[in-house]
């Protein structure tokens, strides 16, 4: 269990610390990995919190998008490598994902690239002024630039990992976000799947925010999810 709970990494989508704080300790050791994006590190505290739950043992993916001039994106990506994070998000600019390799540089810090958002369809994409096509067209693109830069895996779309794992090779990390277990709303997402559908597609990690965090009892929604993706042969 202790592997696959690994893979399961926990979206902290909260307003305040004292509220992830609390998610956490419901959660247990239930949870080993977990993800702290905008709302959360951005709060008063959010920072400092991210170093609580390293020091406290847990992993911690720091979704924080970067996108910025060169020297930017490399400074962050220098700084943040010194929390003990394990994960970082970039968007997928070749500019950006080569200054966020080379701050990270000598740690143990793994840049992972923003695709598409989940949250984008082709309308989306065409109103944002990309040409006409399927996200995945532009996730395959982003993902053989990111495999060419050198960077350590991709996040996208479940319903793109097995295109993505393709591109990449076995030994990159694929990231999906917009999981949701059988039954459960799909929120603001748009390309969704089950955790264990996920897997059979190629992902090595899943995001899942709201369906363990918003459930009456966490640490029982995070075991049954980790339940069902060891099933999965």
């Amino acid at each position: 269990m202790g592997d696959m709970r690994d893979r399961l990494i926990i979206g902290l989508d909260l307003p305040t610390v004292e509220q992830a704080r609390e998610a956490v300790s419901r959660i247990g050791d239930a949870g080993t990995f977990y993800k702290v994006g905008y709302q959360l590190g951005y709060a008063p505290g959010g920072f400092d919190f991210v170093k609580e739950l390293v020091d406290g043992g847990k992993k911690v993916f720091f979704d924080l998008k970067l996108h910025d001039i060169g020297n930017t994106v490399e400074a962050g990506a220098r700084a943040i490598s010194r929390l003990g994070v394990t994960l970082l998000t970039v968007h997928a600019y070749p500019q950006t994902m080569r200054a966020a390799m080379a701050g990270k540089a000598g740690s143990s810090l793994k840049i992972l690239a923003v695709t598409v958002l989940t949250s984008y369809d082709e309308a989306d994409l065409v109103e944002a002024g990309y040409a006409a096509g399927s996200p995945a067209a532009l996730v395959a693109r982003r993902a053989a630039q990111g495999r060419d830069i050198g960077v350590d895996g991709i996040v996208c779309a479940a319903t793109e990992a097995a295109d993505v794992k393709a591109i990449l090779g076995p030994d990159r990390l694929i990231v999906t976000p917009g999981i949701r277990p059988a039954g459960a709303e799909a929120g603001d997402q748009k390309r969704i799947v089950t955790p264990a559908e996920a897997l059979r597609l190629g992902a090595t990690h899943l995001v899942v925010a709201r369906p363990i965090v918003g459930a009456a009892d966490p640490r029982r929604a995070a075991e049954a999810i980790v339940d069902e993706m060891a099933g999965v042969s």
